[in-house]
């Protein structure tokens, strides 16, 4: 009996293995995902510098003891933590048609190297899209490319999620950057 039992047994995890497991390239093969939707945008930052005011997209809301609020903190920016209200266009000239504003925070966040760490959303006010998208993640400045990860949306982005990887398209010292931001939605409803 005890036997018997043993050999069921045996022939049923065999055969569950047999089942679940498919061919042996199967276990091989990497599963490989296509975006349901891809996007490109870029959006312009403006750093309020102590005399740009009427322009100005971003401000220094929060230094380092050594820092202040009109002028970048030395030592990779370390500390600063900036808010934004830019605007988003379809290409890569600051004076098109705006289709959103990205708001948001970044926080430069290391000593050693230029990085921050990015917290926004793209909200939509144009005819082609409505809602919004959310951003979170890293941003390792001196990369030509970096990727962060979409996080949800509302409107007709309601739950989307994706990766987004940023490139820095234009950089003019510390007043003036312009992000170009590919988007690539893998959960679409």
């Amino acid at each position: 009996m005890e036997i018997t039992r043993f050999v069921f047994s045996l022939f049923f995890l065999v055969m569950m293995a047999v089942g679940s497991s498919g061919s042996p390239t199967h276990w091989r093969r990497k599963r490989v995902r296509e975006p349901c939707k891809k996007l490109v945008f870029y959006f312009h930052d403006i750093i309020y510098n102590g005399h740009n005011s009427k322009n100005a997209t971003s401000a220094i809301v929060g230094s380092p003891a050594w820092g202040n609020r009109t002028i970048l903190a030395g030592q990779n920016h370390f500390g600063d933590l900036v808010v934004f209200d830019d605007p988003i266009t379809l290409d890569n000239n600051l004076h098109s048609a705006a289709v959103g504003r990205a708001q948001g925070f970044y926080i430069y966040d290391k000593k050693e190297i230029f990085t921050a760490w990015l917290g926004f959303s793209f909200v939509f006010n144009s005819t082609e899209h409505k809602g919004s998208i959310n951003f979170a993640g890293a941003d390792p400045l001196m990369n030509k490319t970096r990727d962060i990860s979409v996080i949800g949306g509302t409107g007709d982005f309601f739950m989307t999620r994706g990766v987004a990887t940023l490139s820095t398209d234009a950089f003019e010292g510390e007043v003036y950057f312009r992000l170009r931001a590919d988007i690539n939605l893998f959960e679409c409803w």
